[in-house]
């Protein structure tokens, strides 16, 4: 391996054709005027040609440390980011960082972006701020460019540093377990048992609790009558997040994608479920197919953390092309059993989306939607796009399938409990 193939992308920059032009010009024309003193300036512009070709691909090797000041702001709060990248390698001469802010904040003073010159063991500083929202955000690597001494050989790779803004979010005040007959959560069966919801009567057998006797009917008719009440298990949820390249709609160029906001609903959703015992897993459509069993406990929860924060598959940015394939739609079915519901989070950008929740609610798996609205009426196109995702949310309403039609200038968990009130009502 050599050093270039350590890093994402090597551009040769050219930087030096025009001196390499200009000599061999100065030395045709010094031949052709029979001038020594144009020769020789050829053939030290020769040595200028030679030079960077001697220079090879530079050898970053960075630490980088970042501080927050506050890791569980509130809502709206500034919180200051301060960076500090160490070269722990050789000389570089000029390098750019890019910090990898989370997709879902926004920069509101200084600038994430540094360019400096790097000593071996020497390190640069800067900071920025950024405004908090409501949940959980977890920094992405950062991107470094960095160039040769001569400039000739660009390359490009990422650093990595583990920090999290957690913003205090009111999901605790929704108890989605109450709404699984709508939405999602605990499932109440036709079973009868030991839980909370009044079944039906039979006869006292022998080992039947005397807290579950109708004491009432007993010193009414002498007769011992056992309650039952239905029984209530715990529901099997798959999170299903649309990452296909239509899904990366926004409302501006430095804006969160809908792709972000269906991350940061998705990480609320498992936060939420997981405390109701509930068991939860995550499936992407998109770049690949990508799928984590329903589970609970910490280890699943890390690995859900990874793949929400670290995942190819949810990259910020859109896939350069289109990757996705009907047969990633297959290989979901083929892992849902029939007692699995599906959460499909999604901002309905097209009406393939709108079938394939169709398609999975038909397939036997109770499918809800939560679409995050980016959609702006300033311009005839957006208008457009508008009314076409209205159409679709008209659609699902009339397959009976549950919609929570997101304004992501509201907190989710508010928006959640005022939809499922209107469903219930």
């Amino acid at each position: 391996m050599t050093d270039e193939d350590e890093y994402d992308n090597v551009v040769r920059t050219n930087r030096w054709r025009m001196v390499a032009v200009m000599a061999l010009l100065a030395g045709g024309a010094g031949a052709l005027a029979d001038r020594p003193l144009m020769i020789l300036m050829a053939a030290e512009g020769v040595g200028f040609i030679a030079y960077p070709n001697l220079t090879g691909a530079p050898k970053v090797d960075l630490e980088v440390e970042r501080e927050v000041s506050d890791k569980g702001p509130g809502h709206g709060t500034e919180v200051d980011v301060d960076v500090t990248i160490k070269n722990t390698g050789g000389v570089l001469a000029d390098v750019r960082y890019v910090d990898g802010v989370p997709p879902t904040l926004s920069v509101e003073r200084g600038t994430p972006r540094h360019a400096t010159t790097l000593r071996p063991g020497g390190s640069a500083s800067f900071s920025y701020s950024v405004v908090a929202k409501r949940g959980r955000h977890s920094f992405v690597p950062s991107t470094v460019l960095a160039r040769n001494l001569s400039g000739s050989v660009e390359v490009e790779t990422t650093a990595y540093c583990d920090t999290v803004i957690d913003c205090a979010s009111d999901f605790d005040d929704i108890e989605l377990r109450k709404q699984a007959s709508q939405y999602t959560g605990r499932v109440l069966t036709d079973q009868g048992g030991s839980g909370v919801e009044f079944h039906g009567t039979r006869e006292y057998q022998s080992g039947d609790s005397i807290s579950r006797i109708d004491w009432k009917r007993r010193a009414r008719t002498g007769e011992f009558i056992t309650l039952k009440f239905r029984e209530e298990r715990s529901a099997k949820v798959m999170l299903v997040l649309d990452a296909r390249k239509e899904a990366y709609v926004s409302q501006g160029e430095d804006e969160p994608s809908a792709v972000a906001y269906d991350i940061y609903a998705a990480e609320q959703l498992f936060l939420s479920l997981e405390a109701s015992r509930d068991s939860v897993g995550f499936a992407v459509i998109g770049r690949e197919f990508t799928w984590l069993q329903p589970g609970a406990g910490d280890e699943h929860r890390a690995r859900a953390r990874r793949l929400l924060t670290t995942h190819p598959s949810l990259a910020p940015a859109p896939p350069s092309r289109d990757t996705f394939s009907e047969e990633q739609i297959d290989q979901l079915k083929k892992r849902l059993d029939s007692s699995t519901q599906i959460i499909l989070l999604s901002p309905l950008a097209d009406d393939y989306i709108v079938d394939t929740a169709r398609r999975l609610d038909a397939h036997g798996n109770n499918v809800s939607v939560i679409s995050p609205d980016l959609t702006l009426d300033d311009t005839p196109g957006r208008r457009l796009a508008k009314v076409e995702r209205e159409a679709r949310l008209s659609d699902l309403y009339q397959s009976e399938i549950p919609v929570v039609d997101w304004e992501v200038d509201k907190p989710l968990a508010k928006v959640l409990a005022h939809t499922t009130e209107k469903w219930t009502a």
